[in-house]
């Protein structure tokens, strides 16, 4: 005989979709038998009529990933979508570059490697985008002689 009405019945009252109503295989018998609302809850009640699990998404799959993204791994040129300025604009570039220019600066500046007169000449071309990088403002004081004579 057809369960159908039970297990309609019962996942209505568990509010769960009839594929996850789940029926005592060796009490069959009793369920034929239920034909109302009140012996289905009383089935709930007994456990011979129970909602199963719901089934979740596994997250090993992400845990994978993400170690994998700490280790610095999957962020290869395959990865990036968009241009450099749709990825870090101009102005944070700027940003980043000119806080480490003037960084630099007063590191030269308190360790005494250059005068403050040339700290301000150098502050005022690094403001005005003279310098590529750190490295460019060192190449720069080098060559033009800028650094404090011992």
């Amino acid at each position: 005989m057809s369960l159908r009405s039970q297990r309609r019945l019962a996942a209505e009252l568990l509010n769960v979709g009839e594929g996850r109503v789940w029926i005592d295989p060796d009490r069959i018998e009793d369920v034929e038998a239920a034909i109302t609302r009140q012996e289905i809850r009383r089935l709930i009640h007994e456990e011979i009529i129970q909602p199963r699990p719901k089934k979740g998404i596994s997250r090993a799959r992400a845990r994978v990933l993400h170690e994998k993204k700490k280790k610095g791994l999957r962020r290869g040129p395959g990865r990036k979508s968009g241009s450099t300025h749709a990825r870090i604009s101009k102005k944070r570039r700027w940003m980043k570059k000119i806080r480490a220019l003037r960084k630099k600066l007063r590191e030269l500046k308190t360790s005494r490697v250059i005068t403050k007169s040339v700290y301000r000449k150098l502050y005022n071309k690094a403001g005005s985008g003279v310098f590529e990088s750190t490295a460019d403002l060192e190449r720069h004081i080098k060559t033009r002689g800028l650094g404090r004579k011992q």
